[in-house]
């Protein structure tokens, strides 16, 4: 399949909120979002991770 499952980490808090789809083919790098953090109250960046 071309996409893949990816679970998107807070960049402050450093815990796993988020899960999202990506395209693999056209989508090679990591994925980043501003995402709302339910632990620290406000929006920050969501990281892909391994």
């Amino acid at each position: 399949m071309a996409r893949d499952l990816v679970i998107l980490q807070c960049t402050e808090c450093k815990r796993r909120n988020y899960t999202t789809t990506k395209n693999r083919r056209s989508t090679s790098g990591r994925l980043e979002k501003k995402k709302f953090c339910p632990f620290d109250r406000r929006h920050t960046v969501h990281r892909e991770t391994r």
